[in-house]
This record gives structure tokens, sequence and C-alpha cells, in this order.
């Protein structure tokens, strides 16, 4: 990827593509480069946030803005997105994901390959979607996840989202691999919540990657790592 680290250019306006580890934080992902940025060039202040969160579970693709570039991040947000991950069906956690520990465990030996391929087309279109508790969704001026670690309900909203596409690539049960293309604010997390209900049984998520955000995608995206050396 060919981004230019002069302050100028930065200050102007830079796009990075960044593969975000494992266990990191989109945060952390913008704290790095701010701090590579502050440290290369000696000065106290610069303008970076990103378009778009991942979850710490979560890998793959983020874009980071710098300088005036910052005031496309809405535009960037609203981009399709693209992920790939593992569904696990026969358990449920209350994050529904491995931030919790499974609560509930179901039999799932019975369930058919054309079962699981007809409840991933039908989730195919516009629908709403209610985010999970564990999310960074605000309510009341806090993080939905906020209220959910403290073992506290609060009431979501359904959010109006769109499935463009939902392609099971492998079952290998009780896991399933999925391709899911989709639009903003679609929590991945949530449709394997939904996905395990469709089949009359539960599911987690066990994997997930964000591999394209509109037309960008992690094949130009660079590691913390490249990231580090480019401004050394």
């Amino acid at each position: 990827m060919n981004v230019s680290t002069e302050l100028e250019d930065l200050q102007n306006g830079q796009l990075f593509l960044v593969d975000k580890p494992l266990h990191w934080t989109s945060f952390n992902a913008v704290s790095k480069l701010k701090y590579l940025i502050k440290r290369k060039h000696k000065i106290k202040k610069i303008k970076v946030g990103h378009a778009g969160t991942l979850d710490p579970l979560a890998t793959g693709l983020l874009i980071i803005c710098t300088g005036k570039f910052t005031k496309k991040i809405n535009e960037f947000q609203a981009l399709p997105k693209t992920y790939t991950g593992t569904i696990t069906i026969g358990a449920s956690t209350p994050s529904f994901d491995l931030e919790t520990e499974v609560d509930q465990t179901f039999p799932f030996e019975h369930i058919t390959k054309d079962e699981i391929l007809s409840v991933a087309q039908s989730f195919e279109g516009e629908q709403m979607q209610v985010a999970p508790q564990f999310s960074a969704k605000r309510i009341d001026g806090k993080r939905a996840y906020e209220f959910a670690r403290k073992g506290e309900q609060v009431e979501i909203k359904a959010n109006n989202i769109t499935i463009h596409s939902f392609e099971i690539t492998n079952i290998d049960l009780p896991n399933i691999d999925f391709k899911i293309q989709c639009s903003k604010g679609t929590y991945i997390r949530a449709i394997a919540r939904d996905f395990g209900l469709k089949l009359k049984n539960a599911a987690h998520l066990t994997a997930l990657r964000r591999t394209e955000i509109g037309s960008f995608n992690t094949n130009k995206a660079l590691t913390i790592e490249e990231l580090d050396k480019i401004f050394t």
C-alpha cells in the first residue's frame, strides 16, 4: 500500500488500510498510528480516526484516516462490508461470541446441510436486527457492553440492515464457515445468534475476519509490523 509519511501529507489527509490483529481493539490500532506519527515528526497533536469498529476477537480490515481525511470517515463507514468467519452451533454464550463462556448446550447432530443452506439464504435482503447486549452501541450515553458486563439488561432498539449475500463455504458440524456481504451497522454476532434460533437450536460466533470495505480489501492492508517499519 502506497501512503506518505510526510507530515504535510498526513495533515492534508492520508488513508491507511490496516489489518487489525486478534485481541487488539480498533482504538488500539488508531492509537498506534497516532503514536508513530507523533514520534516520527516530534509533534503533540494529529487527527487520526477509524471508519468502523472491529471487535477485539475479530481480525481484518480497518480504514484509518489522518488529518483532513477524518472528515471522510462517515463516507467510508457507509460502504458495504464483507466478512468471513465461523458460526458454531449447539451452544450459546451471552455475548454471542467467545468473549463469554458457554451458558447453554443443545444436540445438533440432527441438523442437515440443506437446513443450514436454507437458513443462510433466508437472511438475504433487508431486515431489522437487534444488536448484542455486549456491543459498543450507545444507550443513555454509555456503551451497551458497560451494562452487560454488570449483568444489567437494557432495551436495544432494532436497526434496519441489509444482507447482500450469505454464502456457506464449509460445514463441519458443529462449525459452519461463511462469507457475508452486508450493510453498515450489521452485527455478525447477532447473525450467529439468529442463525441458531432459525435452526431451533443455539449458535455463537467463534471466528470473524473483515476482508473488504467497499472496494478496499485486506490484500493491500498493512500489518502492525509493516506500519512500524514505514515510520522508522
